[in-house]
Formats: structure tokens, C-alpha cells, sequence
């Protein structure tokens, strides 16, 4: 059991995965940071001044100027702010996401452009096969345009 289990550890797919986890986990945070720092702060100066982040509805009925003061005093508090930015954060990655499958993709489906090149032809006096570049029918020796 220990043999499986250090074959299964040392296999390519799980080593991997490990080091896409730990990718995603970095990519997560920039992306986090992108939202957070760039992409915000200039679409809550177009709404007036509004910080997403201290967006908030306190629970228990009181007032607060901030979310980190509401969250000090122990208040319940429902963050939409943050809820928003997370969504936002979501969306980002998974467009990325989706550009660097589909560059894959693309990638992938590309033809040889030398097998999509016909390489031979049929003779249409004798039917027979023979080379595109053929100007005369090596079988029949017709005439080839």
C-alpha cells in the first residue's frame, strides 16, 4: 500500500495539480489586489466617492461610520460592498480563465497547412491517380492541363 501510494504521489497528474493549486492561489490574490486597488477605487469616483469595500447594512439597527467600526463594536453586519467586489473578482477570473482555454484550443485545432494540400489528382482520361505537379498521365500518357 505504501508502494500505490508513493506512485500515486510522484505521478505527473497529482505533482500537477499541487502546482496549479498553488498558481491559482497567487493568481487568485493579484487578481484580488486588481480589483481591490485599481479597478474600484476609479468606478466609486465615478459613483460619487463610494468605497465598495464599506458598503454595509448594520444588523442590529444602529449607526456606524465605518464597516471596520461596525465589525469592532461586535455588530452584525450584511457586506454587500464586498460581496460586490468578490463577484467582480469572479468575473475577471473567469474570463481569463476562459481566454488562456481558448488560446489552448485554438492552438490545438490548427491544421498542418501541408496536410491540407491535395498531394495527388485523378487523371480524368484513365481515372488513374497520380501526382498534382504531374502534366502528362505516367499510365495512359494523356495531356494534363
Amino acid at each position: 500500500m505504501l508502494k500505490e501510494f508513493k506512485e500515486f504521489t510522484l505521478h505527473g497528474n497529482v505533482i500537477d495539480l499541487a502546482v496549479g493549486v498553488i498558481i491559482g492561489s497567487a493568481f487568485g490574490k493579484i487578481i484580488s489586489s486588481l480589483v481591490t486597488d485599481i479597478i474600484m477605487p476609479p468606478i466609486g469616483m465615478l459613483l460619487n466617492g463610494v468605497n465598495f469595500a464599506n458598503l454595509y447594512i448594520p444588523l442590529d439597527g444602529k449607526s456606524y461610520q465605518a464597516l471596520a467600526d461596525a465589525q469592532a463594536a461586535g455588530a452584525p453586519t450584511l457586506n454587500y460592498g464586498l460581496f460586490i467586489n468578490n463577484i467582480i473578482d469572479f468575473i475577471i477570473v473567469t474570463f481569463v480563465i476562459f481566454l488562456m482555454i481558448r488560446t489552448i484550443n485554438r492552438a490545438k485545432k490548427q491544421p498542418d497547412p501541408a496536410a491540407t494540400e491535395p498531394t495527388g489528382k485523378d487523371c480524368p482520361f484513365c481515372f488513374t491517380s497520380i501526382s498534382v505537379q504531374a502534366t502528362r498521365c505516367p499510365h495512359c500518357t494523356s495531356q494534363l492541363n
